[in-house]
């Protein structure tokens, strides 16, 4: 790798020159490589010991000049070929230019220039990626690392720190290198090396701790062991790295999407030392998602920068001390004391952006004017040019804006106009409105619909008579309060949210602004605002299609508050239908979920559709992460973390609770319906009012004190029904005695409810009563806490994923339980490797969630053939991939080029565990359709035309697949019965039902596959299997005897087709005109096509000959084949099979029985050069041919140990490597 030029002034220390000239010297690192001697292992001590370990690539180049003692370093490898090929082309391209030049400065400055001018074009090509970014040393470390642990260029390395791995109770001074996809360790101290690599995917737990054993240490747990690293520089850092590096693994475990860096990251100001482009990126990416938190801002929302600032607050007349957030759509503030005040301003509804006048009082101030005529005043900002230039930028990039070209940074920016213009166009709408109804008519949703500009609740007490009540009354109270609240600190999006805020929501929303806040305070409304007419064009695009989301759907719906009477009609029905169709169709990754139904129920009582829409898009993919997936892993992490946060908070209950089992009963409904479906409707969406302004902490705080309230009854219960009766009791009896709503009966409590009813609890009290036990709950520990949970709530699901599918496949194939756990581990790691490493076709298209955890995980043909060179019995050299390949067509039923796991051990356990019938079953039919594809048989035949005259019919060569297709009965018929209703009807008396079900299952049992079911195979299917027998004994101890009876075999079979030939010439004709009168589906197929020039050259006129003799030439070129890609090592076998192959050719295939007409090498060209369209055997004349044969019943008889290649494949590790081309010496293999 070339480097820009670095000064070296001791250029003999720690290094050996290899090759010098007048201007370069190559040099070797001492202790690399062959020998070293103690001063190798004191230099490799210091390598790893210092910094200079992850620093110094073993090769280096230096140019000298002769008048100087300064030396330049301008080129690094990591292997000596690498840096020889540098070498080379400084010899050959700028030794003789330099040579003339008098001056040794100018030479020095003409090599700087020219390497630097290369390494500028070698950015200039690679324009996608980060490394222009990247200073030399780290790209040094980069490279080091690949070399350590055999890593492809795709994996890119994200830091490296110095720290100690503990291996027992002795500290390993070394390297932690941290790589997207792995964590790796390195340490040489005096000839001893230690080599360490862990996939983050394989990770289940990460603590940082300190003991005495370990002093403040990073502990990485995964399934088998546990790691320990200490002596950090900075702990914090690395470990917030791992943290993330680690969930970026997880989410690649639960969505199978690779990680992919930000290539529009702003370049930095200066080159940051040692930090590399991807940990930039990341942490960029940790600042996004605290800043979207915080403010509940969209998932493609960025952060540009932020800066110490004071806002003044009309309401309080003071200036208030925080942060300003600036981001590509919003302006945000946040004070620096909690709850104090909190502030969003979206670019879109900002009208003027102006410099105020800087004063002592007011250092420089702006200000930020909205079109609903508020003013905001920040000052005490440290570069407020800057900062008025970059919104200006986004003012700019904003739709609905429309600047001047002219306008300097400093000046305001009005909007009137545009405002005026927006007034006046939705004027002309809504009149306009009336005249395109017409239109909306036959669309599923618009704006004529009820639900489309109204909630539910809206509907159903338009007609109701205004109640004077004392409730109607406190709740024009609270509305009033409210819209005093909008008076003095604004209303919308630009709402000051103060600590005033929350203690109106603590009291409860009213009806009336419910609909109105949620979306407020859930984000929702700037989702709405910034996709005008999304949902309606989603309705249209999802209506009508047919789903199992649907289905699931259609089933739920009437189940979804039944006691609501806005549900007991269609109008409530179809709104729920279209909106939970709507989601599924947006996001298939989640699609429905149950509970979805339940908290959609309640969103379109307050909401209109579209904004219901919009609430279940910020409920479902930013406030409850991962809730609503086919697995609900956010609501089993919030589980774990409920119990973490009972540990802490309630001891000694939590200690009963855990033996009882019921914390993971009860916390699952609570967390998925928001309390909805086990509280009465009333109280509960109360708790939905904390929920969107607070966000999860509330649910904590809310389930906290009901087993605060209920523990004296908790602790005495003796099992799990008690106690879930106890907690569903006094949940049922949560009431809000202040709602104005009739009474809606709870079902729930209806059912539960005893003689005595117990007490009601008023949900204020229970909110308020949450607030001042556990209102010290933080969002960012509950974060914290999530992130733990994460990686025991994945691994553990993966588990049960390989539980399931050993459970599911022990009966089906014979390997043991053990075997089949570590197959499915490597299945799934070179599944995991498409996912990060890229393959010939995209994760998400090998993985699909809704399937069954058998046909989940899915590889592609170049991952089935590294699998099947590792782990497969059938090794034929360099007839191996073609093998493979023919055993993946085989294998792939449904034929969209991916094979899942089911599949792969059918094909593994048939080769390693069947008898010698089933594993000659196997291999016949790797030498049939669709197996042997057309482009492979010699003469190119389409595959339709391999079967015979006599046996028309399609066939099919996996059994499973033939026996399973069915025909599909027309309305006539009667589940699949082949007798006719009316017939059915009438036999009614004489038999009963039972007989015809009985009969049915028998027609859909699926019939054993008999080697009867095998189609013949033609001449050149033969010759393909011929080859693949010669190839697949090269490594056998009696391959002689193999080979002698291959060939004797091959004779045989020759023979025996001849036969079958003639026996059928005598019925051709017959056949023939049986064949003119059949329809075109049963026809014979039509007849081959010429082989290419070389068959047809050594065959001669004689039927018999010419199948021997493409036998014997289809066996050289099988011998041939392997021996292109023997390494030197295996040069005296090669001799042997050679001469084995003479005897076999001149001896077993007795030549002189062929007919005397035939030629076999070297005829001319005759009327007989045609492939012979009549010749064909069966598998049972195979079989019976190879019975006659000991060494090759021994072969297919021997059962296969595959424990011994799963250990091989396990030592490799199950990455793939990227092969090494250094010298000998060079060539180490660094395992687990």
């Amino acid at each position: 790798m070339w480097i820009q030029p670095e000064e070296v002034l001791l250029a003999g220390a720690l290094w050996v020159s290899e090759r010098a000239n007048p201007f370069f010297i190559l040099q070797r690192r001492r202790g690399h490589g062959r020998g070293g001697g103690l001063s190798g292992l004191l230099v490799g001590t210091l390598d790893v010991v210092l910094d200079s370990s992850a620093r110094v690539a073993p090769y280096r180049i230096l140019l000298q000049t002769a008048d100087s003692q300064i030396y330049w370093n301008i080129a690094c490898g990591s292997s000596r070929k690498e840096i020889t090929e540098h070498w080379d082309w400084l010899e050959s391209n700028l030794l003789q230019t330099i040579s003339i030049f008098d001056n040794d400065e100018d030479v020095t400055t003409f090599v700087k220039g020219k390497i630097s001018g290369i390494i500028a074009e070698e950015n200039r090509l690679k324009p996608g990626e980060e490394q222009e970014e990247d200073c030399g040393k780290f790209r040094e470390a980069e490279l080091k690392m690949r070399k350590l642990f055999g890593m492809p260029d795709e994996e890119k390395l994200v830091n490296y720190y110095s720290c100690s791995y503990w291996k027992g109770r002795v500290p390993r001074q070394g390297w932690l290198y941290l790589s997207v996809n792995h964590l790796c360790f390195y340490s040489f101290l005096l000839g001893k090396e230690v080599t360490l690599v862990v996939q983050w995917t394989e990770v289940t737990q990460l603590e940082k701790n300190a003991t005495l054993v370990f002093p403040e240490s990073i502990r990485v747990s995964t399934r088998h062991t546990e790691h320990f690293f200490s002596m950090f520089l900075n702990i914090n850092d690395t470990f917030k790295l791992m943290e993330q590096l680690a969930n970026i693994a997880m989410r690649q475990l639960l969505d199978n999407e690779a990680f992919a860096a930000d290539r529009s990251l702003p370049k930095p100001c200066k080159t940051l030392k040692n930090v590399s482009a991807l940990k930039r990126d990341l942490d960029a990416r940790a600042k996004n998602e605290r800043y979207r938190a915080m403010f509940r801002l969209m998932q493609d929302e960025r952060l540009d920068g932020h800066t110490d600032c004071t806002l003044w607050t009309p309401f309080a007349k003071m200036h208030v001390v925080g942060q300003l957030f600036i981001s590509n759509n919003y302006i945000c503030f946040n004070s620096r004391e909690e709850d104090l005040c909190q502030l969003i301003i979206p670019l879109r509804e900002v009208s003027i952006v102006e410099k105020a006048d800087s004063s002592s009082v007011l250092p420089c101030p702006v200000s930020i004017s909205t079109k609903n005529k508020m003013n905001f005043l920040f000052a005490n900002l440290k570069d407020r040019d800057f900062l008025v230039q970059r919104i200006s930028d986004f003012l700019q990039r904003t739709p609905d804006s429309s600047w001047g070209d002219t306008s300097p940074p400093e000046s305001w920016f009005p909007f009137t106009q545009i405002f005026l213009c927006l007034q006046a166009a939705s004027g002309v709408s809504s009149s306009s409105s009336a005249g395109s109804e017409s239109v909306h008519r036959g669309r599923h949703y618009h704006p004529g619909l009820p639900t489309a500009s109204q909630g539910l609740l809206q509907l159903y007490h338009r007609d109701a008579p205004e109640d004077l009540g004392p409730k109607a009354m406190k709740e024009k109270m609270k509305e009033e309060a409210w819209n005093i609240h909008f008076s003095e600190f604004g209303r919308g999006v630009c709402m000051y949210r103060t600590s005033r805020t929350r203690e109106l929501v603590l009291n409860g929303i009213p009806e009336r602004l419910r609909g109105e806040l949620w979306l407020l305070f859930s984000g929702a409304q700037n989702e709405m605002a910034t996709h005008p007419g999304y949902y309606g064009d989603l309705v249209e695009q999802a209506m009508g299609l047919c789903s199992l989301a649907t289905e699931e759907i259609e089933r739920d719906l009437h189940r979804s508050m039944p006691e609501h009477r806005a549900f007991q009609n269609e109008t409530g029905i179809a709104a729920l239908r279209r909106v939970l169709t709507a989601y599924a169709h947006r996001n298939p990754g989640i699609g429905y979920c149950q509970a979805m139904n339940i908290v959609t129920s309640v969103l379109l009582l307050y909401c209109t559709e579209e904004e219901a829409f919009w609430l279940l898009v910020a409920l479902c993919e930013r406030m409850l992460p991962d809730y609503y997936n086919t697995r609900v892993v956010g609501a089993l992490v919030d589980q774990g973390v409920f119990e973490e946060l009972t540990r802490a908070f309630l001891p000694l209950l939590y200690e009963h609770m855990q033996e009882l089992g019921v914390i993971s009963t009860i916390s699952l409904s609570w967390f998925l319906t928001l309390f909805l479906s086990v509280m009465p409707f009333d109280s509960a969406v109360l708790l939905v009012d904390c929920f969107f302004y607070e966000g999860i902490k509330v649910i904590f705080q809310v389930a906290l004190a009901v087993l605060h309230d209920n523990m004296d009854a908790l602790l005495s219960c003796s099992d799990e029904g008690e106690a879930m009766t106890i907690l569903g009791r006094y949940l049922d009896n949560v009431v809000n005695k202040q709602t104005v709503a009739p009474p809606i009966p709870h079902l729930h409590a209806l059912l539960t409810s005893g003689d005595e009813p117990p007490p009601e609890i008023d949900i204020f009290d229970l909110i308020k009563s949450s607030y001042e036990k556990f209102g010290s709950l933080r969002s960012d520990v509950i974060e914290q806490m999530r992130f733990k949970q994460r990686l025991k709530v994945i691994q553990s699901l993966e588990d049960t994923a390989k539980r399931s599918v050993v459970r599911a496949m022990m009966t089906e194939s014979a390997f043991t339980i053990e075997e089949l756990e570590e197959l499915y581990c490597i299945f799934k790691s070179k599944h995991m490797t498409s996912c990060y490493w890229g393959s010939s076709s995209s994760a998400a298209d090998r993985h699909d969630p809704s399937l069954p955890y058998l046909e989940q995980y899915r590889i592609d043909p170049v991952q089935f053939t590294q699998l099947f060179t590792a782990l497969g019995p059938w090794i034929c050299g360099g007839h191996t991939p073609t093998l493979s390949a023919r055993l993946f067509r085989l294998l792939d039923q449904n034929q969209d080029g991916l094979v899942n796991f089911k599949e792969f051990i059918t094909g593994l356990s048939g080769m390693y565990h069947g008898d010698m019938t089933e594993k000659l079953k196997l291999l016949y039919k790797l030498h049939l359709p669709p197996a042997l594809c057309p482009e492979e048989a010699e003469s190119a035949l389409e595959a339709t035309h391999f079967f015979t005259e006599d046996e028309p019919r399609e066939s099919s060569f996996l059994s499973d697949l033939d026996l399973l297709g069915q025909e599909v009965t027309s309305g006539l018929y009667f589940c699949g019965l082949r007798k006719p209703v009316v017939a059915l009807l009438s036999d009614e008396k004489v038999k009963d039902y039972r007989y015809y079900l009985r009969m049915w299952a028998k027609e859909k049992e699926p019939k054993r596959e008999t080697i009867k079911d095998l189609p013949r195979m033609n001449q050149e299917q033969f010759i393909e299997l011929c080859k693949t027998l010669y190839n697949m004994f090269s490594e056998e101890p009696l391959e002689q005897e193999l080979y002698h009876s291959i060939a004797t075999v091959a004779s045989l079979l020759l023979r025996i087709g001849e036969v079958g030939k003639k026996f059928n010439n005598g019925t051709k004709k017959t056949e023939t005109a049986a064949t003119a009168q059949a329809p075109p589906s049963v026809q014979a197929p039509p007849p081959t096509q010429a082989p290419p020039p070389d068959l047809q050259r050594e065959e001669g006129p004689g039927e018999g000959g010419s199948g021997e003799s493409q036998v014997c030439r289809a066996l050289a070129d099988a011998q041939l084949e392997p021996a292109v890609l023997q390494t030197s090592d295996e040069e005296t076998k090669d001799d042997t099979s050679v001469s084995s192959y003479s005897v076999v050719s001149s001896g077993s295939l007795q030549c002189e029985d062929i007919a005397d007409d035939t030629v076999l090498i070297g005829g001319e060209q005759r009327r007989g050069s045609v492939l012979d369209v009549d010749w064909s055997i069966t598998f049972e004349q195979v079989l019976a041919s190879l019975l006659t044969e000991p060494p090759l019943v021994d072969y297919f008889e021997r059962k296969g140990d595959i424990q011994s290649k799963m250990a091989a494949c396990k030592a490799q590790r199950v990455v793939e490597r990227q092969i090494s081309s250094a010298s000998d010496h060079e060539l180490t293999q660094h395992s687990i």
